[in-house]
């Protein structure tokens, strides 16, 4: 992980400018929308239409054939019937513009889009129900079985986009550890890993694999009330992540996020399960690994949070979102152990009736 200046930093006229220039629009009304490590502001047009134009950071910049993957991921999923955006393109045709632009520390290169822009509140915003929670695994598994059909010479692209954050690279947490120094969860961190190491990461080679969304938390999740205080899915955003990897992967980090702002965080396992296995079941290995799989990627989320949120000290209070309620979270299901919470999602999977 880099330390150099990679998060764009444009201000408002810059916007505007490219706005128009790229895309012949004129900016009625303009906000910047919370990001990780990008850029994002909601656009209106004086011509009509909502906007979000993303500028990446330069770091992911650097490969804009794997953008324009997962941007051609994007409108083949709107195309059947699954709610992504899609990118507008660009007065030359292009879904994506390379721009080099000083954000004051040097000319950097940007890849830039502009999307449709999706109407609700995200999950995190949001009282789901236990209903909506089913509906959310069973988009997530549909989403990967979905792109299961996608085709493309340079596919080879998400197979060698390995990060940090990947499940299958839960170990390289030790080489971060230092920045929970003095926190008392660093010892459950590092036993998470150990465990991990153990029991889950001589299973990996038999997990099944696909392209998979890798970021379907409770920010990226889109959502609208219907009756009965039910809600719809109206928008899956943010494909920055798309890569090959295991399914249960894809779910394990639905679950972790989704847990992270529901009341009952133990009520999400079981109808998320429930709802994925509608589509693909899991299989023994899967299952069995679910529980670390789940604790691995809050460890990263709360790890990395602390890593980054000292390199961009200005974007802290949304680069620490997770660890408002993730220390608590992961000190509770360590506590409660495998066992435990693995009996409590599976029984509530197999009783879970979409009609509750």
């Amino acid at each position: 992980m880099s330390v150099k200046h990679t998060k764009p930093n444009l201000n408002q006229s810059q916007v505007a400018e490219m706005v128009k220039r790229l895309f012949s629009l004129t900016p009625s009304e303009m906000r910047s929308l919370p990001s990780y490590d990008d850029q994002n502001f909601y656009v209106a047009a004086v011509e009509g239409g909502e906007y979000v134009l993303k500028i990446m950071n330069s770091e992911h910049s650097k490969n804009p054939t794997l953008i324009e993957v997962q941007t051609y991921a994007m409108a083949f999923l709107h195309q059947n019937g699954l709610p992504a955006q899609k990118a507008i393109p660009n007065t030359a045709g292009q879904s994506i513009s390379m721009e080099e632009i000083d954000c004051g520390h040097g000319a950097q290169t940007y890849c830039v889009r502009l999307m449709t822009y999706v109407h609700g509140k995200t999950v995190a915003e949001s009282p789901v129900t236990t209903q909506d929670v089913y509906h959310v695994g069973k988009l997530a598994a549909t989403l990967d079985k979905t792109l299961e059909q996608l085709v493309s010479q340079n596919l080879d692209v998400l197979q060698s986009h390995d990060t940090p954050w990947s499940l299958s690279n839960i170990p390289l947490l030790e080489g971060y550890l230092s920045v929970m120094d003095g926190n008392p969860l660093q010892e459950v961190i590092k036993a998470v890993t150990e465990q991990y190491k153990l029991h889950v990461d001589p299973k990996i080679s038999s997990f099944s694999k696909g392209i998979i969304h890798r970021d379907l938390s409770d920010q990226n999740i889109i959502v609208t009330p219907i009756a009965n205080g039910h809600h719809e899915i109206s928008g899956i955003i943010d494909f920055s992540l798309l890569m090959n990897g295991c399914y249960v992967f894809e779910l394990a980090i639905t679950i972790m996020y989704l847990m992270l702002e529901n009341p009952n965080p133990l009520d999400v396992g079981g109808p998320l399960i429930a709802g994925w296995e509608s589509i693909m079941p899991l299989s023994d290995d899967e299952r069995d690994s679910l529980y670390l799989l789940v604790l691995g990627r809050l460890c990263q989320s709360l790890v990395y949070g602390q890593y980054y949120s000292r390199k961009y000290p200005d974007n802290k209070e949304y680069i620490l979102t997770t660890a408002r309620n993730g220390f608590q979270m992961l000190a509770k299901l360590w506590e409660l152990g495998k066992e435990e919470v693995e009996r409590k999602w599976f029984s509530d999977a197999s009783t879970f009736s979409v009609n509750n």
